[in-house]
């Protein structure tokens, strides 16, 4: 028999599940429903990544040790894909059969054994796979990778670390004995196989990035640390103060779950998986490709394992704004507001449909429920509902025929309808082909668009033939016969179709035509016009996708964001900047707070140290009040009542941008907890580059009085120190991450 394997990432234990872990999931369960019915035997793996640095700090701040940890996660992740039918719990064809978890003693043994194999070997130059050296470099503990400069945001102010910029926090400066891959001998291996195999890599645009990348030159990978330094990983083979850098673990995984390297998994299978099913196809975001698809490869040339069937990668979920989906931005879609407002199936198909796979894709809450009533409830469910509906009505639930006698022919054609299902039965066999061959190319949306495109038709088919018209007279009994059974033999085929895309919903249309069996068990590509029976019996009509009530149901989800948001926040409350007075105008400018010409502040010409936010200005009745002289080096003392009036929050930049005709200014959106994004615009432009400062978090006055600067109201100001005689400004920002619109005090 055929087989198929298939893998996602083990996913990194260290945050709880979000939309990254359902896609991926999701498509490989598309994926192994699809493969059962084309008669495959199948095997889908998911899991978990649970060692390293980011883990044993997440455990320490939890409290928890970092095995508990990684079991915590792990059970929250098998709750997620229960509640999403991607468990196989409920049966029906689908769900993983491995939730593999690197803590495994199993995967111990195995990643043991290829490490001893790699460490025998010679790379395709003649030297040693791997090498003890020094690596001194930055790491970033939750990307679980090294940084080149490149890749590296500057620290932000002087003396400090660099910056990971994709989380925003210091890079970890190691300096250490390692062990190294040479990858660097494996650039000529690695592109012959892409070239020999062009479709081991897909989308071919990312085929296209590894393959410049890999000609570009490779680096030698350090796959090591001390164990003084991660403990919690796994030992490197005959060597106790080293342990096993996290990818070059991880990674290994796909084959020690099917017992490579493993008696110990070999005997709890008790079979040879690994024989049985590989090579598999790997599916993953394209934010780790370089880690599949040039990594992975050396590694298994390095042992001798055969390479995998395919690197599959697909893009990244953005929100409307085009920024990736972050709970730490406030912008991802979360699992529970889904599970709570949209059916599953409506969720799987609209994670399939939107997405044109390899490609990122936007998405917000209301893209789903337009898409749940336009596609499914008005789409699907209404050519079910209506066309059951009618044939319990006018034939008590009996399938009539699609033939129409010769006698009857002519009053047929009068009414518009054709004699037979010719033209329609072709048109499915197109769409049928069409199909099956966007699911081999991973084109899903294709593959959908082709469906509902047969669903439009058919129903339009039925308007056009206006069966309750034909109903009225026992001459053109025969005419509506056909006209109902020919859209009821398009929902069994559909049914078939959409099985692997919306399994229950499916089985439901299924049992609704009065069929026997299930879907599941049907090869699409075999489908062939008049499977249904004359004579037999439909089932009893349910809806199956109800319409949602599209202002209820967003005004629900709006106060579901805005709630966690004001959780997130400490528990107070989101308050615009409009709401409260100011405290009074700057006499001086400030570099955040932009001067512009025909501004207030505009012909001010401060002298360093520039005075603004981040400086108190001298208050000349101060000495009649009676208070005593500050200080040097102290403007003036302030009461802790005039300090509290300055409200004090962390916002983080969404979008940054120069605003026109102007050298000093940026305009940006800033998250400070509210249900809306501020514009506050700073005179910084000189000093940063707009789209350096996205996504980072500053600290900004969410009470000053609104100002119009050129054109554009400013609902606030950012904080900088005022470096150097010419007074350069230097954000103020944070070492720890914080959320968005936490107070300062």
């Amino acid at each position: 028999m055929k087989t198929f394997y298939v893998t996602t990432p083990i996913y990194y234990a260290n945050s709880l599940p979000h939309m990254g872990h359902l896609y991926t999931t999701v498509v490989a369960d598309f994926l192994t429903r699809y493969r059962r019915q084309r008669g495959f035997e199948t095997y889908f793996l998911t899991g978990t990544d649970e060692h390293g640095t980011n883990i044993e700090r997440a455990s320490a701040r939890a409290g928890r040790t970092p095995k508990e940890h990684v079991d915590y996660i792990v059970g929250e992740l098998k709750k997620m894909f229960a509640a999403f039918g991607l468990d196989g719990g409920g049966g029906g064809g689908g769900g993983y059969d491995i939730f593999m978890r690197t803590t495994e003693p199993f995967h111990y043994e195995g990643a043991a054994e290829f490490w001893r194999r790699a460490a025998a070997g010679r790379t395709p130059k003649g030297r040693e796979n791997i090498y003890k050296g020094f690596y001194e470099g930055w790491f970033c503990a939750p990307c679980a990778t090294f940084k080149t400069e490149a890749e590296m945001l500057p620290a932000p102010e002087e003396g400090g670390l660099p910056l990971c910029p994709i989380h925003e926090r210091p890079l970890d400066k190691v300096s250490e004995e390692s062990y190294f891959f040479r990858l660097s001998d494996y650039d000529e291996a690695l592109l012959a196989l892409y070239e020999s195999r062009p479709d081991f890599i897909r989308p071919e645009a990312r085929r296209n990035e590894v393959v410049s990348l890999v000609r570009g030159g490779l680096e030698d990978v350090s796959i090591s640390r001390l164990k003084s330094s991660v403990g919690w990983a796994i030992p490197v083979p005959g060597d106790e103060n080293h342990t096993v850098y996290i990818w070059f673990d991880a990674l290994i995984n796909y084959i020690t779950a099917l017992g490579w390297g493993s008696e110990r998994r070999r005997a709890e299978a008790g079979e040879d998986l690994f024989a049985r099913f590989w090579p598999g196809v790997h599916l993953l975001g394209k934010d780790i490709l370089r880690q599949h698809a040039v990594l992975w490869p050396a590694m298994l040339m390095a042992a001798g394992v055969e390479q995998p069937a395919g690197v599959v990668a697909h893009g990244l979920w953005l929100d409307q704004t085009g920024r990736k989906g972050s709970k730490t931005l406030g912008n991802a879609l979360e699992l529970p507001t889904l599970l709570k407002h949209f059916r599953v199936d409506a969720v799987r198909y609209f994670l399939l449909r939107e997405m044109s796979f390899g490609q990122d894709c936007k998405v917000d809450y209301e893209v789903i429920l337009d898409r749940s009533n336009s596609d499914l409830a008005s789409g699907l469910g209404n050519l079910v509902s209506r066309t059951l509906t009618m044939i319990h009505k006018y034939f008590g639930g009996v399938l009539p025929a699609d033939e129409i006698p010769e006698p009857k022919r002519l009053l047929a054609k009068r009414a518009g309808v054709d004699s037979d299902a010719q033209e329609l039965s072709s048109s499915l066999e197109l769409m049928r082909d069409q199909f099956v061959r966007s699911v081999e190319d991973y084109a899903f949306h294709r593959a959908l668009e082709a469906a509902w495109g047969m669903i439009a038709r058919v129903d339009k088919f039925i308007s056009d033939a206006k069966p309750w018209e034909l109903a009225r007279g026992e001459e053109q009994r025969e005419t509506l016969g056909a006209v109902l059974y020919r859209p009821a033999e398009t929902l069994r085929w559909l049914a078939a179709l959409l099985y692997p895309v919306m399994p229950e919903s499916a089985a439901a249309v299924w049992r609704q035509l009065g069929l026997e069996g299930d879907p599941a068990s049907v090869d699409p590509a075999g489908l062939k016009w008049g499977g249904l029976r004359a004579g037999d019996r439909v089932g009893k009509v349910a809806p199956l996708f109800p319409r949602i009530d599209k202002a209820k149901t967003m005004s629900e989800i709006e106060k579901e964001i805005a709630q966690r948001r004001e959780a997130a926040a400490g528990g107070d409350a989101p308050t615009s900047s409009t709401e409260h007075a100011a405290t009074g105008e700057n006499s001086g400018a400030h570099a955040t707070q932009a001067a512009v010409p025909g501004s207030p502040t505009a012909d001010v010409k401060p002298e360093p140290p520039q005075k603004g936010a981040t400086e108190a200005q001298p208050a000349p009745a101060a000495a009649a009040q009676g208070q005593p002289a500050a200080p040097e080096g102290v403007a003036t003392y302030i009461n802790i009542e005039d300090f509290v009036k300055v409200e004090l929050k962390v916002g983080e930049v969404l979008t940054a941008e120069r605003v026109p005709k102007s050298d000093k200014l940026l305009r940006f959106t800033v998250d400070v907890g509210e249900p809306e994004p501020r514009q506050i615009l700073a005179g910084i432009a000189e000093h940063y580059e707009p789209e350096k400062l996205v996504g980072r978090k500053l600290v900004i006055v969410s009470n000053l009085k609104p100002r119009k600067l050129r054109g554009f109201e400013s609902q606030g100001m950012v904080l900088a120190a005022s470096v150097g005689e010419a007074g350069r400004p230097v954000l103020a920002t944070f070492a720890e991450d914080v959320p968005n619109g936490a107070r300062l005090k």
